[in-house]
Order: structure tokens, then sequence, then C-alpha cells
């Protein structure tokens, strides 16, 4: 392992007329970060040096190249990939910044996979000013699942200290949450978000609280059946497949009462419903987490900033976590990986010689993972 090169951690400015600039170079000023990773930014360095002049930020150094083949292993890198003239507009929504937003990102995930960067970190980005006809979609979730996806599935999962909270729906109207939602849905959001809280967290078995869609979970049908007729039934099949799930639980009393603490990991049915106690609980210290997909992806748990861009007060904790997730998911991955890569199955001795028969997927889920 000590012969490895150290991770590289591919990082978007996201939209440029936010704080993703802000927060990027306070995680650099400091190079105590330079032990763990190489972190390579996809963007402009102009556009850096003018959030650097505009912040009054003067020990972030970094070097420049065009090609991300070409970076320094113990520096802060920043691959130009803006080559027009970008109009900084603190605090606006232009297309402009998306467009600027889009195109970091679509240099970040050509070299992801080519595999010249191992993770991606991306900042914050307007999903409206950066939907086009190459970006149609309704958020970074949705985009990388059908760029990097192959087939998988992508779920979020808002992550911290002391909560892990996965969305069955992300971004869609309220109208549309209910039907949106299906038993076969839920099942396969509880499988993805089992198996990354074992292979990405390193939680050995997991424990998953699922909670209601309707107020009371329905109050036994009388404001809704999804429960019984959904929810409880997904439950159900979840459990026969092996995932320790619970539920459905009304989604005020669980968090009033702190029944989140209870668990490995909880799974709401839409944005808002997990979304606000998570950053009622961890706002500037969440990270926002791409499961299912073969890829490696976090984010900081805020948006762009616009009310405060330019003034030097955005935390960067959220990010500097999610720089620090990035690697400790991956580092999670390959000693999984290392140590499952040749499962033995079966080993049998001579029969009528006292010998024992081992079969190792038996007690393979009673392995620590270190």
């Amino acid at each position: 392992m000590s012969n490895e090169r150290k991770i590289r951690i591919g990082i978007t400015h996201g939209d440029t007329n936010g704080v993703g600039y802000e927060v990027i170079m306070k995680c650099f000023t400091s190079n105590d970060i330079l032990d763990l990773c190489v972190p390579v930014i996809y963007g402009s360095s102009k556009i850096f040096n003018y959030h650097k002049k505009a912040l009054g930020i003067t020990t972030t150094q970094i070097n420049t190249t065009r090609n991300a083949g070409y970076i320094k292993e113990n520096a802060v890198n920043l691959v130009e990939v803006i080559h027009d003239e970008v109009k900084i507009e603190l605090g606006q929504n232009s297309k402009i910044a998306g467009k600027a937003a889009f195109t970091a990102l679509e240099a970040a995930v050509a070299d992801l996979k080519k595999g010249v960067i191992d993770v991606l970190v991306t900042a914050p980005i307007n999903k409206d000013n950066i939907h086009s006809e190459e970006f149609s979609f309704p958020g970074h979730t949705e985009y990388l699942e059908a760029s990097l996806g192959d087939g998988d599935k992508a779920l979020m999962i808002m992550c911290s200290d002391v909560i892990r909270v996965a969305l069955a729906t992300t971004h869609i109207p309220v109208a549309k949450i209910a039907q949106s939602i299906s038993k076969e849905m839920l099942v396969e959001k509880l499988r993805i978000f089992n198996r990354s809280l074992q292979y990405d967290f390193n939680v050995q078995k997991p424990r998953i609280a699922v909670l209601g869609l309707n107020p009371h979970c329905g109050d036994n049908g009388l404001l809704g059946n999804e429960e019984k007729e959904i929810i409880e039934p997904a439950i159900q099949e979840a459990n026969e497949n092996q995932i320790l799930c619970f539920g459905p639980y009304a989604a005020d009393g669980f968090f009033g009462s702190n029944q989140y603490r209870r668990f490995d990991g909880v799974l709401a049915m839409y944005h808002d419903q997990g979304l606000t106690p998570f950053k009622t609980i961890s706002m500037d210290e969440g990270v926002n987490v791409t499961a299912g997909l073969p890829i490696v992806r976090t984010s900081p748990d805020h948006g762009t900033g616009y009310d405060i861009a330019g003034q030097g007060i955005a935390s960067e904790k959220s990010m500097r976590n999610a720089i620090f997730m990035a690697i400790d998911i991956l580092r999670n991955r390959r000693r999984w990986d290392e140590m499952y890569q040749n499962p033995l199955k079966k080993q049998f001795f001579d029969k009528g010689k006292d010998n024992v028969v081992l079969d190792l997927t038996k007690i393979e889920d009673e392995e620590t993972l270190g």
C-alpha cells in the first residue's frame, strides 16, 4: 500500500458566481491536506484569481495545467478547462456561470472515466442555469448515474458524523411524489442503501429506519394508504432479503424524539422530508454522497450561496468533509475488494476423518471490516 500513489481528488468549481471557489480555496490555505491526497481543481485560473483577490486570500498557491496527466503530486493543481472569457457576477444567476459549471463537470467526469483522477468532489451548481441540451438532468446525481452508472442506479445519501439520510425520491415536484413510489422502487433503494452502508461506510450489519409518506403514517388509512399498500410490503420484502430495516416511522416524531440515533441510516420518502431535519442537525458539516455507482462522488450539503458570495464568510467545513469522506469511502471500497476479491466459497475434507466442512459464505457476514 505504501507504494501506491496518493489519491487524486477531482474537484469541480461549480457555479462561478457562488461560493464554490471560496470554500475550495479555504480548504487549501494549509498544505496539511496534501499529505492525504492530490487536489485537482477543474476550472479556470483567471476565475480562481478573481475570487482569490475578491476574498483577500493570499496563501493558496496552485499549479496550473491544461492536462490532468501532468499534475504535480505535492501541490494544489488546477486544470484549465474554461478557455473563453467568463464574466463573473457575484451572487447572480447567469447562463454563463451555468455553462462554466457544466464544462468543468464534463471534463472531470471524462478524467474519472479514464482513471486520471480517483474520486470526484463537486462544488454546488445552480440547477436552473446549468440546464441545457447537454445537461437536461435535475442535478448531479442523475447526471452521474447516466454518465457513469453503466446500468447501476444512484442513491443520494446525506451524511454527517451523527446521521445518514437517503432519499427514495429526489428532485421531483411534491405533487408527483406519491405516484413515484412503488414497492419495487423502495426495495431497490433499500438494497443500494444497505450495500453502501457496508461497502462505503464500513458498517457490518446496517440497521435502516424507513419513514412513512403521510402524516402519522396514514393513521391506518385515514390519511393515506401508501404505508399499508407500498411501504410496509417493501420493508417486509427487504427483511426477507436479509436487509435489517424497520418502520415505517412518522417523520416528525422520529426526528423529534431522536430515534434516528438508534439507526445506521434513514430512508426518507422525499427531498424535504429527509433534508430539512438533516440540515437542522448537521448544517455546514454535512456531505452529499452519491451511492450505488462504481465511482466515488461527494459534495458539500449546501447550495451556491449567492447571498453571501464574495463576502468571505462562507464556511468550508462541508467541502472539507466532502474531500475527507471521498478519501474514506475509496479506502473502504479498496479494503472491501481486497478482502473479498477471491472468496473461498467451500472447502471440503475427506469424509469419515472427523474433519469440519467450512462454508465461508455463511461466516462472511460475521467478519469485521477493520
